[in-house]
């Protein structure tokens, strides 16, 4: 009896994954020769912590009470033979960064989304307490001109209530359907208590498999 495509997807992303290497510009960035899927969102959204909890580490992404830690493009190997990279992609939106930074950030990911043909898929971590903001639209619309398929993943789905969550969860869709290249599956995850983890995980493997 073969594995189902969320059994198959667990065995691989908490199996062997390794950190492969950090780009802070693009000509560091590894040889496009598996799949990648990547991971974006505003700081202190949760996304080192979705990660970690996706492959069922403690430490694999570092997690920082500090918005803007990550600034470069961190790559990391899934499976072995390598099946394909997660991508952790620098956190946007942080209030304190100086401008030159928030520029610098920009070029970097605009560069990366428009210029990486192994992308396959990219996951945007919107925050259930927040919703999507104004920056979560300028980098919806920078993937929709790029032509890269992305879905939009709540997290902290824990933290608020179920009929708070549901409301949320209808505001982000009705966004959604305006975005040409979002699509339309929407999952609400909490990295605490494991809620849709399973389901990101199968999302992650069939965007790599098609």
């Amino acid at each position: 009896m073969t594995d189902t495509l969320e059994e198959r997807a667990r065995k691989l992303l908490t199996g062997k994954v390794d950190f492969l290497k950090s780009a802070p510009e693009l000509k560091f960035l590894p040889d496009p020769d598996v799949p990648e899927i990547a991971f974006a969102g505003r700081s202190n959204v949760g996304k080192s912590s979705l990660l970690n909890a996706l492959t069922a580490r403690k430490k694999l992404a570092r997690t920082s009470n500090t918005p803007g830690r990550t600034q470069e493009l961190n790559f990391f190997d899934v499976g072995e033979p390598i099946a394909f990279r997660l991508v952790d992609m620098p956190g946007y939106g942080f209030a304190e960064a100086p401008l030159k930074l928030v520029e610098r950030w920009r070029r970097l990911v605009n560069s990366y989304l428009k210029g990486r043909a192994v992308l396959k898929r990219a996951f945007v971590l919107i925050d259930s307490r927040r919703g999507i903001k104004p920056v979560d639209r300028e980098v919806m619309t920078m993937l929709d001109e790029a032509a890269v398929s992305y879905n939009l993943v709540l997290t902290k789905a824990d933290k608020v209530k179920a009929s708070e969550l549901e409301r949320v969860r209808e505001a982000v869709a009705t966004e959604s359907a305006k975005h040409p290249a979002c699509h339309p599956v929407l999952f609400a995850t909490s990295s605490e208590k494991g809620m849709g983890l399973a389901e990101l995980r199968a999302a992650i493997l069939e965007a790599v498999e098609q």
